[in-house]
């Protein structure tokens, strides 16, 4: 059950890469991830976790923009990898870090495409800030649950 957590994660990494890790950071600044997790030491460092908050606020001001690019180019595909690799990993138990982080990021690809997908078709109705609006709201929401799920076991 505890490998739930690390799925839904990876699904935010799939929206907004930048949004788990803020998520993570924060709740292991303030001591709220749960016991024995696999997050690596460095997530909880104030200035870790200040930096994410930065990166997250600024990619979901930046998704707004007509400039913005794709998120299913390389580089944004790679970063929501490794964000919902490292998300994942740090909200399941220790022992299951390798295959909550495996979980994490194969989730982030299949929901990037996904959301793309459907934002791309929300778009054409609605525009490109409306929609990124409410799946700012969607992914910032997600992971703020996810993240206070995950710390009440």
């Amino acid at each position: 059950m505890a490998l739930i957590h690390s799925i839904l994660m990876g699904a935010v990494a799939g929206m907004r890469s930048m949004t788990p890790l803020a998520a993570v950071t924060n709740a292991a600044r303030s001591g709220a991830l749960p016991a024995d997790n696999g997050a690596p030491r460095l997530l909880s460092w104030p200035l870790a976790s200040s930096g994410m908050l930065a990166l997250a606020a600024g990619e979901l001001a930046g998704d707004k923009m007509k400039s913005a690019p794709d998120r299913i180019v390389l580089a944004g595909m790679v970063a929501r990898i490794a964000t919902g690799a490292l998300a994942g990993a740090a909200l399941a138990p220790r022992r299951q870090r390798g295959i909550a982080a495996l979980l994490g990021a194969t989730t982030a690809v299949g929901a990037a495409y996904l959301s793309f997908y459907l934002r791309m078709r929300a778009i054409e109705r609605y525009g490109q800030t409306a929609t990124g609006a409410i799946e700012d709201a969607i992914s910032v929401g997600a992971a703020a649950l996810i993240t206070q799920s995950a710390a009440q076991g």
